[in-house]
């Protein structure tokens, strides 16, 4: 039915699958403070400006009125080429200060912009790195596409706008008041159906709004996930399946569309009303006075037109009120991060020594459902584990455990006798790396993709790590060596270049205990055998978790721990265990053969 809310969508419910939650308005007011401290100044002289334009703009119905009160007493001496030339300039001031508000309001629009989109990448990257890889990829796409979309008309246009006809509109309200009060009460009789209008409809707006931005996530999550997982979905012939549910979600999200949309259709006739009242009020009052002698030609001439030209700072005020109301969803949905804790950690906690434990380690992505059982696990210094087992056991949880990613439910893991989920994240990552199969290519040089690992490296040491993970040949073969433009737009590598490129940056962190969750995967078999045995010299004397499906990764490995039904059911050597005719014995036949 139009004009009710969709009944069969809880728009809370898109984003269940995400962490990452929306601000409260308190979080929103404090973020919107604080951004327009930031740029006080800029906001003042835009005010100021639109204040001297505005005053300009005033000076035609001023010299109006005055010509036809002059004309009314039966003065036909009317000097119009001074009040022409008066007009003029008025009209050429007014032309210049608007040009400016004009530019000067983009400017901070852009300024502001630019620091919402580097708080928001601050903020993010800041987060504990368990928050952000168990957030919806739906939701996180949504944000920093859409709701950043969103947000760059607002911030270019809506909040200067707003800000200039909100003084534009005072202005023109104390210009009619001085020149006629009565005609300044005459602009209240609109009054009452301005403000029902505008109350009935901005208590639905927020609500519609954030159920259609939290619709959009929905639909982005489950397309993204479809097509992520497309070989997947064939496999198990979901196809049918995954279309009803992108069906469902668009149904959902054109339903609190349209809902919207009849919101508008509602208000704006509503608006228009009351622009037509406010001139008739005092076209009508203004002529009563007129006639009883309260009130002079001349003044309801020049309060009609200063009543016209309040049709303009109200439409600009419920235009851009609109918008920002689409704005607002968008923000909160932005500045959510900032609810979330950014897990300092404890400074004072400090590794005294390189051994890894993990005790009696029980974890689980969701509540009462853990995925690790009671794992127990000591990796020495210097020692190379492998972690083994079928899809699924828990391998590559226990890895990101093991690098600090996830901190235990219950149980500890400790490095050098101190807790990891205690460490601050930064201190973490000075002594414990993850490389997955997940990998990615900056926009930029191959040079600055490989100094993100660590700044101050010389050409010398970028071609060390390129050459320790056999990268050095198509690295030299390009067009500007260290200086070719790579990702999006530039030179494409290849996912095993990439791959490359993502363990040289290893090779420069230089940590001295690495977890590589199957780290070679887009590698074919022979090429990741070589790459294995040449980061086995530069990883010699580091502690390694390798954790991988192709078992000569582990056949090298001084221990190896089968993980099973997330528990450790083997550990030993590979000869112990093959030895032994258990688990991974069987893996190892059935692999080898």
């Amino acid at each position: 039915m139009i004009g009710v809310p969709p009944p069969d969508y809880d728009p809370a419910a898109p984003q269940q699958a995400s962490t990452l939650p929306v601000g409260s308005p308190t979080t929103v007011r404090g973020y919107v403070k604080e951004l327009v401290g930031r740029h006080r100044r800029a906001f003042a002289a835009v005010i100021a400006l639109n204040a001297v334009g505005v005053l300009a703009s005033m000076v035609g119905p001023y010299l109006l009125g005055h010509l036809v009160e002059r004309l009314s007493a039966g003065d036909r001496d009317l000097h119009l080429g001074r009040t022409m030339a008066f007009f003029a300039a008025a009209l050429a001031v007014q032309t210049y200060f608007v040009r400016e508000v004009r530019l000067r309001g983009a400017v901070l629009g852009e300024r502001m912009l630019a620091d919402l989109r580097e708080d928001f990448l601050v903020r993010s990257v800041a987060l504990p790195p368990g928050v952000l890889e168990r957030a919806g990829t739906g939701d996180l796409l949504s944000r920093i596409t859409t709701d950043i979309d969103r947000l760059a008309n607002a911030m270019r246009e809506a909040v200067p706008q707003l800000a200039i006809a909100v003084v534009w509109g005072g202005l023109l309200l104390g210009a009619l008041t001085v020149t006629s009060p009565p005609l300044a009460l005459a602009v209240l009789v609109a009054l009452p159906v301005l403000l029902l209008g505008c109350r009935w409809y901005f208590r639905r707006a927020p609500h519609g709004y954030r159920s259609e931005a939290a619709g959009y996530a929905a639909v982005s999550a489950v397309l993204a996930e479809s097509v992520d997982a497309g070989r997947t979905i064939e496999a198990h012939r979901l196809e049918e399946r995954r279309e009803e549910l992108s069906r469902l979600r668009i149904r959902q999200w054109v339903a609190w569309e349209r809902y919207t949309m009849w919101l508008r259709s509602v208000l704006f006739p509503v608006i228009n009303a009351t622009y037509t009242l406010i001139l008739a009020a005092v076209l009508l009052i203004g002529g009563t006075l007129v006639l009883h002698g309260w009130v002079s030609v001349g003044e309801l001439t020049t309060g009609a037109l200063y009543a016209q030209m309040l049709v303009d700072p109200i439409n600009l005020i419920l235009r851009w009120y609109d918008e920002l109301q689409v704005a607002q969803v968008s923000l909160a949905r932005l500045v959510g991060v900032r609810e979330i804790e950014p897990g300092a950690g404890d400074t004072e906690v400090t590794p005294d020594g390189r051994d890894v434990h993990a005790d009696e380690v029980r974890f689980g992505y969701r509540a009462g459902s853990d995925v690790l059982h009671g794992v127990t696990l000591r990796v020495r210094p210097g020692t190379r584990v492998a972690l083994v087992g079928p899809s699924g056991a828990g391998k590559s949880t226990l890895g990101r455990l093991l690098a600090g990613i996830y901190a235990p439910r219950t149980g500890e893991i400790t490095l050098g006798g101190a807790q990891l989920a205690r460490m601050p994240a930064e201190r973490v990552r000075e002594h414990v790396a993850l490389v997955n199969q997940e990998h990615h290519v900056f926009v930029g040089t191959l040079r600055d993709n490989l100094l993100l690992a660590r700044a101050g490296a010389d050409d010398t040491e970028l071609w060390a790590a390129l050459t320790a993970v056999d990268a050095e040949g198509w690295a030299r073969a390009l067009e500007s060596g260290l200086d070719t433009e790579v990702g999006s737009g530039g030179a494409a590598l290849t996912p095993a270049q990439a791959q490359q490129v993502a363990l040289a940056r290893l090779v420069l962190a230089d940590p001295h205990t690495l977890v590589l969750d199957e780290a070679t995967s887009l590698l074919d078999p022979r090429a990741a055998r070589h790459l294995e045995r040449s980061l086995a010299r530069v990883l010699d004397g580091r502690t390694v978790v390798a954790i991988a499906h192709r078992l000569h990764t582990a056949h090298d490995a001084d221990l190896i721990a089968v993980v099973e039904g997330g528990r450790i059911s083997e550990l030993g050597s590979h000869h112990q265990l093959v030895d032994a005719d258990g688990a991974y014995a069987a893996l190892w036949r059935s692999w080898h053969g």
